[in-house]
């Protein structure tokens, strides 16, 4: 006897769909919601609209950059520990 497989909530395309919808839509509510924040930054960059978020980007694609130049230096052969 086999057990029938349990479909997910991501399974059907219409879900992930609508998943993406309201991920984008929250994105876009909380830039938004940004401009009417009271911001008290240390210096004056800070309080520039958006910051944080151009901030956090730029972060993460330097992140995967650096990243991209550790892996040449830190990759060893495929069968390098079954020597």
């Amino acid at each position: 006897m086999s057990v029938p497989e349990k479909k997910g909530f991501f399974d059907k395309p219409g879900n992930f769909r609508r998943f993406l919808t309201a991920f984008f839509a929250s994105l876009a509510v909380l830039l938004l919601v940004d401009f009417l924040v009271g911001k008290h930054g240390h210096f004056s960059w800070e309080e520039a609209p958006e910051f944080f978020a151009a901030y956090g980007f730029v972060s993460c694609v330097v992140l995967v950059l650096a990243a991209r130049v550790l892996r040449r230096l830190v990759k060893r052969p495929e069968d390098y520990y079954g020597r």
